[in-house]
């Protein structure tokens, strides 16, 4: 599970590939239509495409000449169990805990003896 784990969240870390599963909420798409939106080479949209693929959060088939990439909703299931253990404490108050670490890290003060 660890390395699925890590490899989804690998592929999500990505801008590009959080479009491109974006854009595949819509449908099925060409890989030339999923390239299309992005300055970048086909090449490079294939290398994001891989790697969403051996995430397993997409999945591509060949339809005649043209290969077609599918979202794979499921592959997200185990990431968003793992997430939502988190969920059960409350909010955290960050500046609180900031304020608590410059405390406890500030150097000690010297205090005159009396």
């Amino acid at each position: 599970m660890t390395a699925r784990l890590d490899a989804v969240f690998a592929a999500l870390a990505d801008p590009t590939r959080r479009r491109i599963l974006s854009m595949l909420l819509e449908d099925d798409m060409a890989v030339t239509d999923v390239a299309e939106p992005f300055e970048m080479s086909l090449a490079a949209i294939s290398k994001h495409l891989t790697v969403l693929t051996n995430a397993g959060l997409i999945s591509q088939d060949k339809r005649g000449r043209v290969k077609w990439c599918k979202l794979e909703p499921d592959a997200l299931r185990e990431a968003s169990i793992w997430m939502q253990a988190f969920g059960q404490f409350d909010q955290f108050d960050l500046d609180g805990f900031e304020r608590f670490l410059e405390q406890e890290l500030a150097p000690p003060t010297e205090t005159p003896d009396s």
